[in-house]
């Protein structure tokens, strides 16, 4: 009897387990579906740029809407990017990007160590103070930051876009340094101190080794700021041999305008965004790790 008893209970386990699995596996594909149109709704936009960079006239009037192009028309890349200096907006905005970069990097590492690794009075307050510069937008900063430009003999120049950056103006990049720097375990510091290392070379030579995910979400963030940045150099240039991408695509859609070739756009505008994408594939790994650390410790 108790092993006839033994059997329903088996099988109503198993029925149990069956439903279970049933239940997780409709769960996962039904989160993948939406993860996936997700993904297709954020992707649409340059998906639609990329196709419409492929594209004739005719094809980009077309209704329905024409997805995949037929014919390819690649020569709308060469045709688009020889009719500017594209290659000297290239230049320019890697010129003063990755100026802006090293100053972010040094300039928000030794405001951050300072924060984080070294006590003084009224640390805290100060960083406060820091991060309420955050709530004041550009725009209110605007005019004043131009008479002072002005006044210097900086406009029409790349130092006004530069010269910030080298004294940690964007507290957001502090922060994140700062969250990262305490998750360092301060007994590292304390040895080196013990073995008569000064502040600066705990930093250099015990910190930023261990800070080079956080550093590359700087330089990353830094980087992407720069090459898109449109209203600084707006602002501050005047000479179109120094103009950097995005005032060099403003002067794509303005000779085309009239002629309204929206593939000749795309097409600038794809290879205007394609060292940034390739950039982030690339190092999107160093980049989720130094951003999802720099949140443990506050």
């Amino acid at each position: 009897m108790q092993r006839a008893e033994a059997k329903p209970s088996r099988s109503s386990w198993e029925l149990s387990h069956s439903q279970s699995m049933l239940f997780k596996t409709v769960q996962r594909t039904l989160f993948y579906v939406l993860m996936v149109g997700l993904a297709l709704i954020f992707a649409g936009p340059l998906l639609w740029m990329l196709s419409t960079s492929l594209k004739t006239d005719p094809q980009v009037y077309h209704v329905p809407p024409i997805w995949i192009p037929n014919p390819v028309r690649l020569v709308n890349y060469p045709e688009a990017l020889s009719s500017r200096p594209f290659g000297a907006y290239t230049f320019n905005t890697v010129r003063y990007a990755l100026t802006a970069v090293a100053g972010a990097l040094i300039s928000n590492t030794l405001v951050a160590y300072g924060f984080s690794r070294i006590r003084w009075p009224g640390r805290d307050l100060f960083f406060i103070i820091c991060l309420s510069t955050m709530m004041i937008p550009f725009q209110v900063r605007m005019i004043p930051l131009y008479i002072t430009f002005k006044n210097l003999d900086w406009l029409n120049s790349y130092l006004p876009l530069v010269v910030p950056t080298f004294f940690a103006v964007n507290a957001y990049y502090t922060f994140l340094l700062r969250q990262f720097f305490l998750t360092i375990p301060s007994e590292l510091s304390d040895a080196a101190r013990v073995d008569g290392c000064a502040e600066l070379g705990i930093l250099l030579r015990i910190i930023l080794p261990l800070a080079k995910p956080a550093l590359a979400v700087i330089g990353l963030l830094q980087f992407m700021f720069a090459w898109d940045n449109y209203i600084g150099p707006l602002i501050y240039l005047n000479t179109e041999s120094l103009y950097p991408i995005a005032l060099g695509l403003q002067q794509f859609r303005t000779m085309f305008q009239e002629a309204l070739m929206w593939p000749y756009m795309m097409a600038a505008s794809t290879a205007a965004i394609a060292p940034v994408i390739i950039i982030f594939f690339f190092v999107q790994r160093t980049f989720v790790e130094g951003i999802s650390i720099t949140g443990l410790k506050g």
